[in-house]
């Protein structure tokens, strides 16, 4: 996926308003298939999916020993024996190394069909009327966060509802030899309804104005879920592999946390620039962007809990400071449907 088709603020603005394309193949599709699935599953991540209920979609994470976040991760119900997991291009490998390390005697399979398939996602308002003109028969009526198979004239498809952008859309996953076809069918039938392709420029910045966090920015290896912010995720009694590090953190609470910043001033807070509370280094910035639907400058910072009710931050951008606010997250909200 290029960085822009024509640039960030038009990509932006089309999956705000109508909708936008994007080619997301680089993700990783690796199943769980056999009679142990939820077993190994139990294993290796946060989501205790014995509760998980067929063509259920969850956000779960895979952590170190440490509790730190190797990967955040979409989980569904693909059938009763059947869990897909759709991974971050970058972590498939360690993923996989998680995953392996942990079958033992399990009777299950672990399945990587990265190469397989593909995925495309069509996100926007105007995301089910395009699903509708391609000829995918009742995916347009799929629960938030549901997950089912279907078929029409591209032959037989995945789709799911969910997406990186903070708005209605789906996600197709179909065999690799029939992409660039879904591809060209969405650009043709989506013309009319404003569909553009889009890149991970305008991926980025839908991301962030919706609170969704990037590896390598809001979570690592180093930042646990409660610091995250996503102890939501965390929804296993089981034992997996860094239970035992956040049962003490949540013991003893997080030593950072996350928030969102609103900088004054023209310049953007990007990614390690220090956060300061009356001169005090406290934090440094995850994300920062120009917000496109808001016309702000927005960042995530993680700060020490104890400066987290800061009255006023600060940002020193280069050799500047910029003073910041602390704001609710996510900045952008969608109406509900």
């Amino acid at each position: 996926m290029p960085v822009t088709y024509a640039d960030i603020r038009t990509e932006h603005e089309a999956v705000r308003q109508q909708a936008g394309l994007f080619d997301i193949s680089h993700m990783g599709r690796v199943r769980f298939r056999g009679p142990d699935a939820d077993q190994l599953a139990g294993r290796c991540q946060t989501l205790d999916t014995r509760e998980l209920a067929a063509g259920r979609v969850r956000y779960s994470l895979i952590l170190n020993a440490d509790g730190g976040i190797i990967d955040d991760v979409l989980v569904s119900r693909e059938k009763e024996d059947t869990l897909l997991f759709v991974v971050n291009a970058g972590n498939r490998d360690a993923d996989l190394d998680v995953f392996s390390s942990l079958v033992d005697d399990l009777d299950v399979e672990v399945i990587d069909d990265s190469e397989r398939e593909s995925m495309i996602a069509i996100q926007g308002p105007n995301s089910p009327a395009i699903l509708d003109a391609m000829g995918i028969e009742g995916a347009s009526q799929l629960g938030y966060y549901r997950l089912g198979a279907f078929d029409g004239p591209l032959g037989p498809v995945i789709v799911s509802r969910t997406g990186y952008t903070g708005e209605t859309g789906f996600e197709l996953i179909l065999p690799s030899e029939r992409v660039r076809d879904a591809w060209d069918a969405a650009l043709e039938h989506g013309r009319t309804h404003g569909l553009i392709p889009c890149g991970l420029g305008a991926r980025d910045t839908l991301r962030l104005e919706a609170g969704m966090p990037l590896h390598g920015h809001e979570i690592g290896p180093d930042v646990n879920p409660y610091e995250a912010g996503l102890d939501f995720a965390v929804r296993s009694d089981l034992d997996y592999v860094g239970r035992s590090a956040l049962d003490k953190v949540r013991a003893e609470g997080p030593a950072r946390c996350l928030v969102g910043l609103v900088v004054a001033g023209p310049r953007i807070a990007r990614s390690d620039s220090t956060v300061l509370v009356d001169g005090t280094e406290v934090g440094t910035v995850c994300s920062g962007t120009l917000s496109p639907t808001l016309g702000t400058n927005i960042a995530t910072a993680l700060v020490a809990t104890q400066a987290q009710d800061a009255a006023r931050f600060s940002v020193r951008i280069r050799r500047h400071e910029a003073s910041a606010r602390r704001t609710p997250m996510p900045f952008y909200r969608r109406e509900k449907e």
